[in-house]
């Protein structure tokens, strides 16, 4: 099934070619910004009506060296006849430009990323007619944000890495990197790519993490569109305070849970009792980044 999440994974490299720079850099190639890269129709159907469609199909004119395309597929989970369909669409591809393709495999999760590295291969005994082989982007070459001011400088990057990485154990604090970096935005730039990665993340167990994160970038920018209005709105209301409070405690038992931290009862308790917002506004702060739930109440 075609997800909001699957889409962002490879829409992105339409609007932000940038992203593509752990490929070229791999492949020894000049960097996106030195070369001339446009979308190109992904529709691989021909006259029969069983309907083949790529992901995204990028064409690219180096500065130096021959043109070539990249045909971009996002990839969750492993499937079974993936492989068959990824061989007809180089090949495919390469008819009908006549150029060499350079098929690129997006995964968040490493089992996903070693099946999809291939070869998916057509052979008859011990003769291989054809190979194919994806270049993988995966959480083993997308760095991961260690830096807010990376956040600033590289924000298609910096939300392209949170996506690829949404799976991993320190996928919240990432997010909360990511959230801190956009405070140097402006209010349009960071609306879009907020809500860029709020889309991204749309089945992944980190949503709400990321949803609550927006809000604190979203609170600078009162009053423009979805969440960004949603919370200003919300903080005006009457009556909201005590709701926003029990939410913000959820937020933080989500969090340590899905870092594997336990909480005892009296701790369960202790945070969802309080009614201090920006405690509580401290309390999961901290979640992102703590071994143990005693940091939390570090220093109080």
């Amino acid at each position: 099934m075609v997800t909001s999440t699957h889409e962002t994974s490879h829409r992105i490299f339409q609007d932000h070619p940038e992203v593509l720079i752990p490929v070229f850099e791999a492949l020894g190639l000049p960097p996106p910004a030195k070369a001339i890269i446009e979308a190109l129709t992904p529709d691989a159907t021909e006259i029969k009506p069983l309907e083949r469609r790529v992901d995204t199909v990028l064409r690219v004119e180096p500065s130096e060296g021959d043109g070539f395309l990249i045909a971009i597929e996002a990839q969750t989970a492993r499937t079974g006849n993936k492989g068959s369909s990824w061989s007809y669409y180089v090949a495919y591809l390469h008819a009908k430009f006549d150029l060499p393709v350079l098929l690129v495999a997006v995964c968040r999760n490493r089992p996903t990323a070693s099946w999809a590295a291939g070869p998916f291969e057509c052979r008859v005994g011990s003769w291989t007619t054809q190979a194919t082989r994806p270049f993988v982007l995966g959480p083993d070459n997308v760095p991961v944000i260690t830096d807010e001011s990376m956040v600033a400088r590289e924000p298609a990057m910096a939300t392209f890495s949170a996506m690829v990485h949404s799976h991993s154990k320190d996928a919240p604090a990432i997010l909360g990197m990511v959230a801190r970096g956009m405070r140097s935005f402006d209010k349009a730039t960071a609306k879009y790519w907020c809500e860029w990665l709020e889309v991204g993340l749309e089945d992944t167990p980190v949503r709400e993490t990321w949803r609550e994160l927006e809000k604190m970038v979203a609170t600078y920018f009162p009053g423009r569109g979805t969440l960004f209005e949603e919370t200003y709105l919300e903080g005006k209301a009457e009556g909201k305070a005590e709701g926003k409070a029990e939410g913000k405690a959820e937020s933080i038992l989500s969090v340590l849970e899905k870092r594997g931290i336990p909480v005892p009862e009296d701790t369960h308790d202790r945070i969802t009792s309080c009614t201090d917002l920006d405690t509580l506004t401290l309390w999961f702060d901290r979640s992102l980044t703590a071994t143990a739930v005693e940091e939390l109440f570090a220093k109080e």
